[in-house]
């Protein structure tokens, strides 16, 4: 008797976001901090960014079609992704060819040895940064700082991070108290007037995107919030044991990178859990590894590296933190 039934591949859903929307979608979301990185470092940001989506996109359009012998999918938007979340994970007077390289780790390693969209473990933007930082750690870690003439691009003015202005100045055995004094504002740290990476930017253009993105329902609350809430919690520990050793929460909130790894990098759905619990527990193993790395570790900054670990616990918190089958009966007992 011929098949009277074809069931197709799951997921069995009825929405009308496609994955071209979704990917785009997050393209929308990250422009207003786009923008904010070009208005703060100048051409230098415009440049490394169109670098490195046009490195991202060619290396993938390269392999599927000449490599893996498949139609070409860049037009979904998922290298274009890649290639901004790399460009906003490194300093804006990284030379080009730097970047070319990180891109090239990021699809070529990271997203199409295992297959391509959907199929790799690690976020492949995060993957190209870390090559990148252990490779070239004098370039990745010079960090410009704003510049009114923001035509310069090799020539910049670089300094630490706020970040690692905390982590250094403890070492020596200076107070936050004194340390304080040398970073920017938390008004400034808001509106993204520090030195740093292109992601380092304005917490309220990142969450103004990680707004969008909920609202369109590309990603949910579940992530960024447990993500955030830990680094929030437990930081804020630590200031209460020690104010003088330990800065307060709200500074590790809007330096670095976490606010778009929390909203932009954790939230990839491609390389985070299925259900709600385990997106709950994926964001408070990424929050507690950050903060253990930010204070103890021998980096000032964590989130690649949490993001990156967590993400090769995925598949055990998919099997622990399963779904619910649909029409599944739950005994109660």
């Amino acid at each position: 008797m011929a098949n009277l039934l074809t069931i197709s591949g799951s997921p069995h859903v009825n929405s009308d976001l496609s994955v071209k929307k979704i990917m785009w979608g997050v393209v929308i979301a990250l422009v207003p901090t786009m923008l904010v990185s070009f208005w703060y470092f100048g051409l230098g940001a415009i440049i490394i960014t169109l670098s490195s989506v046009l490195a991202c996109v060619l290396f993938e359009y390269l392999i599927q079609k000449y490599m893996l012998k498949q139609s070409p999918t860049v037009s979904d938007g998922s290298a274009v992704i890649t290639g901004i979340l790399l460009a906003l994970n490194v300093p804006s007077n990284l030379p080009i060819w730097m970047i070319i390289i990180g891109a090239l780790v990021a699809i070529g390693v990271a997203k199409m040895t295992y297959g391509g969209l959907g199929k790799n473990p690690f976020n492949p933007a995060l993957i190209g940064r870390v090559f990148l930082l252990i490779s070239f750690p004098v370039d990745m870690t010079s960090w410009p700082l704003p510049s009114v003439n923001r035509t310069a691009i090799f020539d910049a003015i670089t300094g630490p991070t706020a970040l690692g202005t905390i982590k250094e100045g403890v070492a020596k055995g200076e107070s936050i108290q004194q340390l304080m004094h040398n970073i920017p504002s938390y008004t400034d740290m808001l509106l993204g007037n520090m030195g740093g990476s292109l992601g380092e930017v304005s917490a309220i253009a990142i969450i103004l995107g990680g707004l969008f993105m909920l609202f369109r329902k590309i990603i949910t609350w579940h992530i960024p919030a447990s993500f955030l809430l830990t680094v929030f919690v437990f930081t804020g520990i630590l200031f209460e044991i020690d104010n003088t050793k330990y800065v307060d929460p709200v500074f590790h909130l809007l330096t670095g990178g976490l606010m778009l790894g929390a909203i932009f990098m954790a939230t990839d759905m491609v390389t985070s859990p299925m259900s709600k619990s385990g997106m709950l527990i994926f964001g408070f193993g990424c929050g507690l590894l950050t903060v253990l790395i930010r204070v103890w570790g021998s980096y000032p900054e964590g989130v690649s590296f949490a993001i990156l670990i967590m993400n090769a616990l995925v598949p055990l918190i998919n099997k622990g933190f399963k779904p619910k089958k649909f029409g599944e009966v739950v005994n109660n007992g």
